[in-house]
């Protein structure tokens, strides 16, 4: 009886120390996480003090899982001693996408047998938005976006969906590093006029691109959430013509419950 006893007890304990060991496992990764996320939303690069304001940590705890990420080869120290996303991580970025784009595509599908246009998927990468998946349209004129393009947010409509997500403040540093440069006559090109554009997005639900990016293409974009976060954009685009003659709101309500959808899968998968 004396040695169950005993040996129950032990078992707590060791249980209580590996609980505990698990949690703060877990809290590290979650703190590190919080960093390299910190990091992207600086643009890529940021000294330790902004760090601390972004995720809330003491500088201790910001700088010893700063080494293990310089180790790790996914953070890097400038020569002005700033902090900047690191090269290791390229490797799972292209992985991610990669994996993200076929899952995307039955989804991507049902958009354009919603629409009758081109579908695409991006996703906001520093400061551009990258496109990580397509499915065309089967029309002879048609729409193209080629899988791995880079372009500024401003100008797109999925640009300004991901955009919408972002605090006005983050979108105004995002727009300070890159400018707002004029692709068309319909560009916007100042902050005003895009955060007013934002709260628009916020409003409906989607986002447009009326010629912004290409005179005579037209975009209608929705946002992919994976819980709290809109992780990806999908959007339909074609010919100016083919796209206002759409029911506008029809058509995003439509695209809004594939997106929801494709995140609920996405979010399960992650």
């Amino acid at each position: 009886m004396s040695t169950d006893r005993l040996g129950t007890g032990a078992g707590h304990a060791n249980g209580d120390r590996a609980s505990r060991a698990a949690v703060s496992t877990v809290q590290s990764v979650d703190r590190a996480l919080d960093l390299l996320e910190a990091l992207a939303g600086h643009g890529g690069e940021a000294g330790i003090s902004e760090l601390a304001a972004a995720t809330g940590l003491p500088y201790g705890t910001i700088h010893r899982l700063l080494r293990t990420l310089l180790d790790r080869g996914y953070v890097r120290q400038e020569s002005d001693r700033r902090y900047a996303l690191g090269g290791a991580l390229v490797r799972l970025g292209g992985m991610a996408e990669r994996l993200v784009g076929v899952w995307a595509q039955p989804y991507l599908k049902k958009m354009v047998e919603l629409s009758g246009e081109t579908a695409n998927m991006a996703v906001l990468e520093g400061d551009f938005i990258v496109y990580v998946a397509q499915a065309p349209s089967p029309r002879r004129l048609r729409m193209f976006a080629e899988v791995g393009r880079r372009v500024l947010p401003h100008s797109t409509a999925v640009g300004k969906v991901l955009l919408a997500d972002r605090p006005d403040a983050e979108v105004a540093s995002l727009v300070e590093r890159t400018g707002m440069p004029r692709r068309t006559a319909n560009t916007i090109t100042e902050l005003p006029a895009m955060l007013a554009e934002l709260d628009r997005v916020r409003d409906r639900g989607y986002a447009m691109d009326l010629g912004e990016e290409e005179l005579g293409v037209h975009c209608l974009a929705v946002g992919v959430r994976d819980g709290a976060r809109t992780v990806a954009a999908m959007s339909v685009s074609g010919p100016a013509e083919r796209i206002d003659a759409l029911d506008r709101e029809e058509l995003a309500a439509g695209m809004r419950r594939i997106a929801r959808d494709f995140g609920a899968e996405l979010g399960g998968a992650l």
